[in-house]
């Protein structure tokens, strides 16, 4: 590895490695919220998904349309599952199936599964910035809805949250969460105020005994019930779609609630959160049978070992709707006869050829390799279109799309390719037949591991009986921003064909890039500069170096100038983080007075059209209208009230924020306090964002190599593979 381009020293044998953010990594949709490296974390913002693209031309904006396609979606969701039996009737109280379910949690309880390691704990992390403002859940979609509550609504709640002491500003996002008499509810139940993201446990508490006085008290139904929820929903943010009962009861302990499993009772009875028993392992022998070979009735069978889950509502029909369509596809014989697929394999060279012929015979097929294997999904993509069937391929990102569009050369098709939220949306893709189902015979998807079970579930719905879905993306990288680990659970249920590509990453980032993913961090030659570390001190050294790198060496010594340079920070707090790499970064590359909300023309940035999504842009201007943006070569107009909430610097971000894009030029900053948050997926998804160079701005000492050879992801509660288990058999 080189040095800095003009003056650093020669790194030594081993490159030092960020460990894997808890949570300023985590939550990144909201372009500066963080999302937990693979895991997630409880109280960051949602981790940006790509694939936002902008949409001025029309009135209504794809983030509406997309928000407005979702819930059509989730209608069709939830009627599916009322036709079939769920699995704990959650209207009811706790009677029938509910109240088995509580004696089987206390037969778990009582003895074999710590309470610990599902989230990382309820407690904020010690070294955790202030609350990053959380932006994932509800406050953005209300905010893009047509039907934002009404003034005086909002005015209504100002004033209750005045009476508790709560700031004013809560106002528009409590109105949106809590709809219409959103005050009256928060005068009956001041722990509500949980509902809106960012907000803690105890600043609730604190709300609820201004309003409340001397009937206020810890051991309050009320508050026992909003804590379940909110620790559930810091939970889905961390990336799990259900916590195991005994760490929920110890999470709602550790906050401070009596009665724990009271609590849990009563989410349940108020339909508020689902259960679910969901068995370890396989089943057992059959029960023992008479000397005809009958079945013994009388006979008990060997009892089998089960977890017991709980979680939110929407995550858990998400998930059960993920599997349903999945094995549907993957159990469905196909319409057309295989000649189709056969030509698109005599048309196609190398690993395409193999996924076509997977085709032929499965509805999914599994795809996994690095920077260089997207070259084949493109040619199948290609040769599936000339063989007459009806393809589509679709990315996270627009930087993804237009690296596919680029492989597929001149044989390019118009609306051959876009992204997942253009194609949720509608704004994308082939259009829908009249039962919603997409009009297609194959939907490619790459970057799959960002898939969030909602994503994941609404684009399996969408596919009519009988169409084939490849899903492609390299394994290594962080899992997705929102709930859930779909292409992961998928890989492990080896319940389809997987096929792994043969094509390495070239070059010395290559070769970097592939001993992190099996977990060694190699000292690699590089004659041309193409990686460099930095070591640094402090994390006001590695601030001013990044700078410097970023403004004056990558551009003299490279010829890569800033604006294709992208800097990569596992946090937004901090010393080292993403607002003061931001603030450093702006004040050098493009400085101003801010003079529009903090922005002026010029200004990189990351907008969030939609919770879980982030894209790059700059600021054009701004006027009575609001912030004119321009994003993946579309205009973004964002009203000045929702500017705070959705725009951000963009310089600097997070290794989530920067997944499913690739610059010229990276530089991965690294300081000493983030050693303990550094994870392999991390150092791998921010030292792969680099096309031809990355310095590695190094404070973390021996942390790096540590994270590299031992720190996996981080793990994840999710009910997919289970799910699958049951439906689908084992492809080996």
């Amino acid at each position: 590895m080189s040095t800095e381009p003009e003056t650093t020293q020669e790194a030594g044998p081993k490159v030092p490695e960020v460990p894997e953010v808890p949570e300023a990594e985590g939550q990144e949709t909201a372009p500066e919220d963080g999302r937990a490296a693979q895991g997630g974390e409880p109280g960051g913002v949602a981790e940006g998904a790509e694939g936002a693209e902008g949409e001025g031309a029309s009135r209504l904006s794809e983030a509406e349309a997309e928000l407005a396609a979702q819930r059509v979606e989730r209608e069709r969701i939830e009627r599916r599952k009322a036709e079939r039996q769920a699995p704990i009737d959650s209207g009811a109280g706790l009677s029938g199936k509910a109240a088995d379910l509580l004696a089987a949690v206390r037969a778990v309880e009582s003895g074999e599964k710590p309470a610990a390691t599902v989230f990382a704990g309820p407690a904020p992390a010690p070294r955790r910035p202030a609350p990053e403002p959380v932006r994932r859940p509800q406050p953005a979609p209300a905010a893009t809805a047509p039907g934002a509550p009404a003034p005086e609504v909002v005015e209504a709640v100002r004033r209750v949250l005045d009476e508790g002491g709560a700031p004013e500003t809560l106002a528009p996002q409590t109105a949106a969460a809590l709809g219409e008499g959103a005050d009256t509810v928060l005068r009956e139940d001041p722990w509500q105020l949980l509902r809106v993201t960012g907000v803690r446990p105890e600043q609730a508490d604190g709300f609820a005994r201004t309003l409340l006085g001397e009937a206020c008290g810890p051991d309050d139904e009320r508050r026992a019930r909003a804590v379940t929820g909110w620790l559930l929903e810091q939970a889905a943010l961390a990336g799990h779609t259900a916590l195991e009962l005994p760490a929920l009861i110890a999470a709602l302990a550790q906050r401070g609630v009596p009665d724990p499993d009271a609590a849990v009772q009563s989410a349940l009875a108020e339909g508020e959160a689902l259960a679910f028993q969901d068995a370890l392992e396989e089943p057992g022998a059959p029960a023992p049978r008479d000397g005809d070979g009958e079945r013994d009735d009388e006979a008990e069978e060997p009892e089998r070992p089960v977890r017991v889950l709980v979680g939110l509502e929407r995550y858990a029909l998400a998930e059960e709707s993920l599997a349903d369509g999945l094995a549907r596809l993957v159990n469905s014989l196909a319409k057309e006869a295989a000649e189709p697929w056969e030509t698109a394999a005599a048309g196609a060279p190398g690993g395409a050829a193999e996924l076509a012929r997977a085709l032929a015979g499965h509805g999914l097929v599994l795809h996994t390799g690095g920077e260089a294997a997207r070259a084949e999904p493109a040619a199948l993509l290609g040769a599936a279109r000339a063989a007459g069937l009806r393809a589509f391929a679709v990315c996270h990102s627009g930087d993804g799309r237009g690296r596919l569009t680029a492989l597929l050369g001149e044989e390019a098709e118009e609306g051959a390719v876009g992204t997942v939220a253009g194609l949720l949306s509608g704004a994308e893709g082939p259009g829908r037949d009249a039962d919603g189902a997409l009009d297609l015979d194959l939907l490619i998807v790459l970057d799959a591991p960002q898939l969030d079970v909602e994503s994941a579930a609404m684009l399996v719905e969408s596919l009519p009986d009988g169409a084939r879905l490849v899903l492609s993306g390299d394994p290594a990288v962080l899992w997705s921003a929102g709930p859930g680990r779909v292409f992961a659970d998928l890989l492990a249920a080896r319940a389809c064909p997987q096929i792994a590509s043969r094509l390495p990453d070239p070059g010395p980032l290559g070769e970097l890039v592939s001993g992190i993913g099996i977990g060694e961090l190699n000292q690699v030659e590089a004659p041309g500069k193409e990686i460099v570390i930095v070591p640094v001190r402090d994390a006001a050294e590695a601030v001013h170096r990044t700078v410097q790198l970023v403004a004056d060496s990558v551009p003299r010594a490279i010829g890569v100038p800033p604006e294709q340079t992208v800097v990569i920070t596992p946090g937004h707090g901090g010393a080292a983080g993403t607002r003061a790499l931001n603030t450093a970064l702006k004040g050098r590359l493009n400085p101003g007075p801010g003079r529009f909300g903090g922005f002026d023309p010029g200004d990189r940035i990351v907008y969030s059209p939609a919770p879980g999504r982030t894209v790059p842009g700059r600021v054009v201007n701004a006027d009575a209208d609001g912030l004119h943006l321009e994003c993946a070569g579309a205009a973004v107009v964002v009203p000045r009230e929702r500017v705070e909430q959705c725009v951000r610097h963009g310089w600097a971000l997070t290794a989530h924020q920067a997944l499913g894009s690739r610059w010229p030029a990276a530089v991965v900053v690294l300081p000493g306090d983030a050693a303990q948050t550094l994870s392999r997926p991390w150092v791998y998804t921010a030292f792969s964002r680099a096309e031809r160079h990355l310095s590695v701005v190094h404070g973390v000492e021996q942390a790096l190599p540590k994270a590299v050879a031992e720190i996996p992801p981080k793990p994840r509660t999710t009910r997919l593979q289970t799910l699958l288990r049951t439906q689908v058999a084992s492809a080996g």
